[in-house]
């Protein structure tokens, strides 16, 4: 390679976005692709990734493990539910939980992840511990996919002021060829298969030292059986928890009922007025308030025995407006909630003013008035 041509990589390479949110980018592209339910991040340190990947609506388990709580500790404020999750809960559930621990020890809290990510993590293990990490990540957890990235060190020659590693904590840099070596052997030896990729791509005319970050994508070729992750499971657990948050969920009946009954509400809100209006415009019209009254004066006559069948339509009566609870059901976002129409009326019973025969909600016309 040309010396000049080499130096004037060194002074201009920069990547937008930059290599961190790429492998971050690189991680939900993956998520979205597949739609793991449960993902755990080893080596998670500031939680970056994971306050990223709690945005993914098909995750309902987040798990961040770093061997440095305090890093953790740090930033574990940000993966806390907000005023707005309580307000305006999921229809998922979510819950995150970080652990402070190591990738060389076993511990059963980490099983049965179907995604599991070790970004930028390996070159921080001493030699005792990446010879213990595939039978921890690979033999034990036995996730679905493993994403594993790590520096490429073919592309460091193109970085400035990098003299040997690109940070002092790192124990070793592999090129390509060793990468690839390891986690092919790695594959093999646990019933894996694994593509090559990453991100970071080199300038033009320098391909050959590819991607900056390099990234195995490890696929398990055969489900992990309960006997065998069972054999393995460890008796007691070795890592410490230090957080762990359960997000609001319309799974939760509390968070349902309340969600349910202020749709209720403003659905029944949306009707009242729109017959007030359609009764006011009956008003200015003597001829057709006439017939609105006869109608008015039919419904009086059973009001003492209501009964409202599905297709009946809201109705005023004195100063009382019944909205029945069949045209409220009928409604797409109370139904989507309720699912059934007995689980309607279940969840609202004794939290709405209903009729009498619990068939219709009913507001007062003239309480209202005296409140306004």
């Amino acid at each position: 390679m040309d010396k000049n041509f080499k130096e004037e990589f060194t002074q201009i390479i920069k990547f937008e976005p930059p290599l961190y949110k790429q492998r971050h980018q690189f991680v939900k592209d993956l998520v979205e692709k597949y739609k793991p339910k449960k993902v755990a991040d080893l080596g998670c340190a500031d939680c970056s990734l994971l306050w990223m990947l709690k945005f993914c609506s098909c995750i309902e388990v987040l798990a961040g493990l770093d061997i440095c709580a305090n890093v953790m500790k740090e930033r574990m404020h940000t993966l806390s539910p907000l005023p707005v999750d309580y307000l305006q809960p999921s229809e998922r559930s979510l819950t995150v939980t970080l652990h402070h621990g190591s990738v060389a020890h076993k511990d059963p809290c980490m099983l049965g992840f179907d995604l599991v990510t070790c970004i930028e993590l390996i070159e921080h293990l001493e030699e005792s511990e990446l010879k213990k990490f595939p039978e921890v990540v690979f033999g034990f957890m036995a996730p679905s996919i493993v994403v594993i990235s790590t520096p490429n060190s073919e592309f460091n020659c193109l970085l400035p002021r990098v003299m040997l590693y690109r940070h002092p904590d790192h124990k070793f840099e592999w090129s390509q060829a060793e990468f690839q070596s390891w986690a092919l052997e790695t594959a093999s030896c646990y019933d894996y298969s694994v593509e090559f990729t990453g991100v970071g791509h080199p300038p033009t005319g320098m391909e050959k030292v590819g991607f900056c970050t390099q990234i195995g994508v490890f696929f398990r070729k055969s489900p992990q059986t309960g006997e065998s992750v069972q054999s393995e499971k460890p008796m007691e657990a070795v890592y410490k928890t230090v957080f762990k948050a359960v997000y609001p969920s319309l799974k939760d009946e509390k968070y349902l009922q309340n969600a349910v009954i202020s749709e209720v509400i403003f659905t029944a809100q949306i009707i009242k007025h729109r017959l007030m209006s359609k009764r006011e415009e009956y008003n200015d019209d003597p001829e057709r308030k006439s017939k609105f009254q006869l109608s008015m004066d039919c419904f009086s006559d059973y009001l003492g025995k209501l009964v409202v069948e599905k297709n009946m339509e809201p109705f005023v009566s004195g100063n009382e407006v019944y909205i029945p609870l069949r045209t409220i059901f009928s409604f797409p976002k109370v139904n989507r909630l309720c699912g059934t129409f007995e689980k309607l009326c279940k969840l609202i019973a004794g939290k709405v003013t209903l009729s009498s025969d619990g068939s219709a909600v009913m507001f007062n016309i003239e309480h209202e008035n005296e409140e306004n």
